[in-house]
């Protein structure tokens, strides 16, 4: 996942909700059109908060997945995100 140049890799492992949605929000906006971010949470909630964020920014959630207690989004930015 992290051989891609335009990945961003951020882990917001220890984090509680709302903090992992408000930081993948903000890394989501910075990434360029079509760049991925790989979000690593261990926030329960994140589950459902990660994706319906991605599906407000129009942004593609292209894998989510658990691993032990961590759950890893793979996300494609948009081309033009629905805030600007």
């Amino acid at each position: 996942m992290r051989d891609d140049p335009e990945c961003i890799d951020l882990d917001l492992s220890g984090l509680k909700c709302p903090l992992p949605v408000l930081r993948t929000r903000k890394a989501l906006r910075g990434a360029p059109a079509g760049g991925t971010l790989v979000v690593t949470c261990t926030d329960p909630l994140a589950m459902i908060d990660i994706p319906n964020l991605v599906r407000e920014e129009g942004a593609r959630l292209d894998a989510a997945e658990r691993l032990g207690d961590r759950v890893r989004f793979r996300i494609t930015a948009s081309v033009k995100p629905p805030h600007s």
